[in-house]
C-alpha cells in the first residue's frame, strides 16, 4: 500500500482552489439552516406558482421532522421517498434528516419486482411517494415492511388557483387512481399539519447515515449505500471549492436531474442549500419545458448529461429562447463529446464542466477546471480537493506511470464507508480506505483522468445504471427463451441503449418475435432498462468452459458501425461526383 505518491493534480489546480479541504464534521441539514439564517427570505424553490423561501422551508422540514417523529421515526430508521422532482421531495429530504432519520430514495420507474427487492432490503416503515405510482405500490402491501403510506400528488405543490385547476383536470380526466385513505395511507396534508417542530442532535456526523442509495452490482442485483452527513456534506463542500469563483453570486440551479438519484440529489438538493440557490425542480424532462423555464427564471446553474444538452440542441425553435444567463454547466454521467461542449458553449457562453463520480463516492470524485481553457477534451478531469486517485493493475495496489491503462481507485472523506449488510462486497470494494471502482482509467502527467471501459459490464442508458445480468434474468424468465445476453450499443441521444441476444427454445423459435420480449421487459422493468433491439440467434458466442462472450458480440457490432458508416461515406462521395456542381 503507497503511502506516498505522485499527485500532479495539485500543481494544475486553479488559483486559489485549495488542495485540501476538511471533512465536514456537522449535519447535513446544516446547510439549510445556514441559508435559512444568511437568506430568509430569499426563495428555496421555485415551481409553477409557488414560492417557498429558506425561512419557510427550514420551518416546515421542522415541522414535519416533529409530526414524523410522533408516526414513531426514530434515529437511524429508514423512510422511503418514491417521488419525481417536486417540492415536497426536498422538503421530505430536510425532513426526515432533522427527525434523525435516513432518506431511501427510489425511482418512481421502479417495477413491482424491483420494489419488493429495495424496499425488503432497506426494511423502511414509512413511505412517501406520488399519487400515480400507488396502484403499483398498493398490490404489494402484504409483501412489504412499510407500515405507513403518505401520498402526495403534483397539486400539493402547487398554490391557488393552480392547485385547483390540476385537482379538476385530474378528476374530469379520471387520473388520479382510487385511494383509500385512513390510519395507515395518509394524505400529504396529514403529515403536513402543524406539530411542535423537531431537530434531532446527531454527533457524530461522519458515522451516521443520511442516505441509503441503491446503486447495481456485478451481479445485477442492487446493493445499498449508506452515505454519511459526512460523506454528502463533504463532497458538497468539494465541489463548491472547484466553482469557488461562482460560490458568492446568487444562483438560481435547473432541479432536472431525478432528486432519486445521488448526482441529481447533490446537485438539486444539497448544492443549492450550500449556495442558498434558488432551486427550479422539474418533474420530468420535456426539452421544450426545460428551454421555457431557462427563458423565463434565468438560471445561473445547469447540471446535466450529455443527452440532456445534446437534445437541446437539436430542437428546432432553439434561436426563440435567451439561455444567455447560464454561467455553469456540470456534466456527468455519460462522456462529453468535445462537439457537444463546443455547441452549448457558443449557445450559452457557460462554462461547462465534465466530470466523474459514483454512488459509492457521493458521488463526485473527479471534475474539470471551472476555465474552460484549462479543461481536456476527453478528460473526467482531475480529483476533487482532498481526495486522491490513482491507476493501478489488477489486484495490485502500486501505481501506474502515466498514460497506462488500470483500475481506477478514489479515497477520499465522500468514500462511503461500506454497503448496507453485505460484508463480502465491502471487503471486495474497498480496500485499506481505497474504493475500487471497477472502471478501466488512466492519467497523464498533469493528473486529469480518462476513462478507457468500464471493467464491470455497467451500461449507461441516459445517464441511467443498467446492468445487463438484471435484464438477462427477466428475458430468461419467458417461456420461450433459451438463452439471453445483453450488451450497450452507442447512442447519440442516450449515450447507450440495451441490445438482447436472444436463443428462443426449439417449439418457440417459430414464433417468438422481437416486439414480444420487448413488451415482456417493459412488465417488469424500468422503461430505461428495456432492450431497445432485439436479435435472435440459433447460439451464442462461448468461451471452452461455456462463459458467453460479451467481447465477441461488442466487436461485432463495431465492425456493423464501421461497415455502415463506409457505406454512407461511399454513398456520399457518390452523390458528390454526380451533382451538377461536381460536373462544373
Amino acid at each position: 500500500m503507497p503511502v506516498d505518491f505522485p499527485r500532479p493534480w495539485l500543481a494544475h489546480y486553479e488559483e486559489g482552489v485549495s488542495a485540501d479541504i476538511p471533512a465536514y464534521g456537522k449535519p447535513l441539514f446544516h446547510f439549510l439552516d445556514e441559508a435559512a439564517r444568511r437568506y430568509p427570505d430569499r426563495a428555496a424553490i421555485r415551481f409553477q406558482n409557488t414560492l417557498i423561501t429558506y425561512r419557510q422551508l427550514k420551518r416546515r422540514a421542522e415541522q414535519m421532522a416533529g409530526k414524523l417523529r410522533d408516526m414513531g421515526v426514530g434515529d437511524g430508521d429508514r423512510v422511503a421517498v418514491m417521488l419525481p422532482n417536486l417540492p415536497q421531495t426536498i422538503l421530505i429530504f430536510w425532513a426526515i434528516l432533522k427527525a434523525g432519520g435516513v432518506v431511501v430514495m427510489l425511482n418512481p420507474l421502479y417495477m413491482e419486482s424491483e420494489l419488493l427487492t429495495i424496499l425488503n432490503d432497506a426494511r423502511p416503515r414509512h413511505m412517501f411517494l406520488l399519487d400515480l405510482l400507488w396502484p403499483r405500490v398498493s398490490v404489494l402491501r402484504d409483501r412489504l415492511p412499510v407500515e405507513t403510506f403518505c401520498i402526495t400528488d403534483v397539486g400539493d405543490s402547487l398554490s391557488f388557483p393552480l392547485n385547483v385547476l390540476y385537482r379538476l383536470k385530474a378528476w374530469r380526466g379520471r387520473q388520479a387512481p382510487r385511494i383509500d385513505y385512513g390510519p395507515s395511507v395518509l394524505r400529504w396534508k396529514d403529515v403536513m399539519g402543524r406539530s411542535d417542530p423537531y431537530v434531532t442532535n446527531i454527533a457524530t456526523p461522519d458515522e451516521t447515515p443520511a442516505l441509503l442509495q441503491y446503486t447495481g452490482g456485478t451481479t445485477g442485483l442492487p446493493k445499498g449505500v449508506p452515505l454519511t452527513h459526512g460523506n454528502l456534506g463533504s463532497n458538497a463542500l468539494q465541489v463548491l471549492e472547484v466553482i469557488r469563483d461562482l460560490r458568492h453570486e446568487r444562483h438560481s440551479m435547473v432541479g432536472l436531474l431525478p432528486f432519486f438519484h445521488v448526482y441529481g440529489l447533490c446537485l438539486g438538493i444539497t448544492l443549492p442549500a450550500v449556495l442558498s440557490a434558488t432551486s427550479l425542480p422539474l418533474p420530468r424532462y420535456v426539452p421544450q419545458d426545460v428551454l421555457h423555464l431557462i427563458n423565463r427564471h434565468k438560471p445561473t446553474i445547469f447540471p446535466g448529461a450529455p443527452s440532456v444538452y445534446a437534445s437541446l440542441l437539436q430542437q428546432k425553435n432553439l434561436a426563440k429562447f435567451d439561455l444567455k444567463s447560464i454561467r455553469l454547466c456540470i456534466s456527468g454521467s455519460a462522456p462529453l463529446s468535445r462537439e457537444l461542449r463546443r455547441q452549448f458553449h457558443a449557445l450559452t457562453g457557460a462554462s461547462l464542466l465534465e466530470g466523474y463520480g459514483l454512488t459509492e463516492a457521493s458521488p463526485v470524485t473527479h471534475l474539470n477546471p471551472l476555465i474552460p481553457e484549462q479543461q481536456k477534451d476527453g478528460s473526467i478531469g482531475m480529483p476533487m480537493p482532498g481526495t486522491d486517485a490513482m491507476i493501478v493493475a489488477e489486484d495490485d495496489m502500486t501505481p501506474l506511470p502515466p498514460h497506462t491503462v488500470g483500475e481506477l481507485l478514489i479515497r477520499g472523506p465522500q468514500v462511503m464507508h461500506g454497503y448496507w449488510n453485505r460484508p463480502e462486497d465491502t471487503a471486495a470494494t474497498l480496500r485499506d480506505g481505497w474504493l475500487r471502482t471497477g472502471d478501466l482509467a488512466s492519467m497523464d502527467e498533469d493528473g486529469f483522468f480518462y476513462i478507457v471501459d468500464r471493467k464491470k459490464d455497467l451500461v449507461l442508458v441516459g445517464g441511467y445504471n443498467v446492468y445487463p445480468r438484471e435484464v438477462e434474468e427477466v428475458v430468461m424468465e419467458h417461456e420461450g427463451v433459451q438463452e439471453a445476453v445483453c450488451i450497450g450499443l452507442r447512442d447519440p441521444l442516450r449515450g447507450e441503449v440495451l441490445k438482447c441476444y436472444v436463443v428462443p427454445r426449439p417449439q418457440a423459435a417459430a414464433t417468438l418475435d422481437k416486439r414480444e420480449i420487448i413488451a415482456w421487459c417493459r412488465s417488469k422493468l424500468a422503461n430505461y432498462k428495456v432492450p431497445r433491439h432485439v436479435e435472435f440467434r440459433q447460439e451464442l458466442p462461448k468461451s471452452p468452459i461455456g462463459k458467453v462472450l460479451r467481447r465477441t458480440l461488442r466487436e461485432e457490432e463495431e465492425r456493423k458501425a464501421a461497415s455502415r458508416a463506409s457505406r454512407r461515406a461511399g454513398s456520399e462521395r457518390a452523390e458528390r461526383s454526380a451533382s451538377p456542381e461536381a460536373d462544373a
